[in-house]
């Protein structure tokens, strides 16, 4: 729509937090070494610490929407990166872990107002293309955690301030928020015409208590696969495979530049050739092969192998697709729906990263990888159930027309 070119730039730089928060969700594992150092700690304290991101989450999920429906997107959006800027600032002068928790519940806090803020604003504005929109945020995500452990390889190979990654992310917020004081918003409540194709969608009711809830479930599985390995993923290249930090960080590397590969892959073929709840079998299903070979091998040419297929399988916008799933079977409450798969994947985001911590504790972070693998699993056979739903609906509408 040529009306709307002029809310491109603002597109833009409401994409632009994304890349800062794709280094933001990782950022404390990348720095797991300097962090444990800097608290006199050790990797499960961190991993803790990282589980507050989640927590903080959570608590905003319920009332962020409504703020963001009532003020607006651009106050929801500008507060999500005060909170965010606050969130880097303070955690390089935390004293110890406990005081780190605290602090890293402002970043799940701030991510909680930026998709609630910043989501609404770019459908608003690629109100054509709704789904583009959503799986555009996991691509900036995907390419802000590629930028930041090559970012932080370059800090420990000049031996310079781990801190200096933290403190470019500010310079961004600080930056962007001003431009986006300034940019217009697209109106609030925009939507495309309905297409007949989809109000025919409603004709067969499919069932919240079967496919529902299993997709509900999904987006804590799916969540928690791309979660564990995110934030075990260097540790377990030094500690379990023997790799040095330079060379494990290249796992994260390639874990975001398969995540990206797989957001441009997905975002062509479920446009036109791919339903997207066929990807909800196929991806975990791969990342669950992966795992299991990552953790029985322990091998650094598997790691890196592995770190790119994972980052294609499992952070490649599963998440997205179990949400446009559900909004594509239940069209009358996506609102409510696409809450409760996000409040799914809050939970994950924490009460896996804290069980991550505690099997490296006691067991060895490579054990981490099985738990990550067993959840997985469970994401494969829920996909199944839904798969199964999908197709006799799609055979009870077609019998009806």
């Amino acid at each position: 729509m040529n009306n709307m070119k002029k809310y491109y730039p603002t597109a833009f730089c409401l994409y632009l937090n994304y890349f800062v928060h794709g280094i933001g969700a990782s950022i404390l594992a990348q720095n797991s070494k300097s962090l444990q150092a800097m608290w006199h700690t050790d990797a499960a304290a961190v991993l803790y610490v990282i589980s507050a991101l989640g927590i903080g989450r959570l608590i905003a999920l319920p009332f962020s929407g409504a703020i963001s429906d009532k003020f607006g997107r651009r106050p929801t959006v500008l507060l999500g990166m005060l909170i965010y800027a606050a969130f880097f600032g303070l955690i390089l002068i935390t004293p110890n872990a406990s005081v780190g928790f605290a602090v890293a519940l402002l970043a799940g806090i701030a991510n909680s107002f930026l998709d609630l803020g910043c989501i609404p604003a770019a459908m608003e504005i690629l109100v054509e293309s709704t789904g583009l929109a959503s799986i555009l945020t996991k691509l900036f995500i995907s390419i802000g955690q590629y930028a930041l452990p090559v970012a932080i390889g370059l800090l420990l190979s000049n031996n310079l301030y781990f801190g200096y990654s933290f403190i470019i992310c500010i310079v961004i917020l600080v930056i962007n928020g001003i431009i986006l004081l300034k940019l217009p918003f697209a109106p609030m409540g925009a939507k495309k015409a309905e297409n007949s194709e989809e109000a025919a969608e409603e004709v067969v009711k499919p069932k919240f208590l079967v496919e529902g809830i299993a997709l509900i479930i999904m987006g804590f599985t799916s969540t928690a696969t791309f979660q564990i390995f995110l934030n075990v993923n260097k540790n377990f290249g030094i500690d379990a495979v023997g790799m040095t930090a330079s060379a494990a960080g290249k796992i994260q590397a390639n874990y975001a530049l398969g995540s990206i590969c797989a957001v441009i892959l997905t975002a062509l073929l479920v446009k036109k050739l791919v339903k997207p709840v066929r990807f909800l079998f196929i991806y975990p299903l791969i990342s669950f092969v992966m795992l299991m070979a990552m953790f029985i091998t322990k091998s650094q040419t598997i790691a890196l192998v592995g770190g790119f297929v994972i980052g294609f399988s499992a952070a490649g916008g599963v998440l997205q697709l179990v949400v446009s799933t559900m909004s594509d079977l239940f069209p009358v409450s996506k609102g409510k729906i696409t809450s409760m798969v996000m409040m799914s994947s809050s939970i994950a985001t924490f009460a896996v990263t804290a069980i991550a911590g505690f099997v490296t504790k006691s067991v060895g972070i490579q054990y981490t990888l099985v738990v990550a693998a067993a959840i997985t699993a469970v994401g494969v056979l829920l996909s199944i159930v839904v798969n199964v739903r999908y197709n006799q609906l799609v055979k009870a509408k077609k019998q009806l027309t």
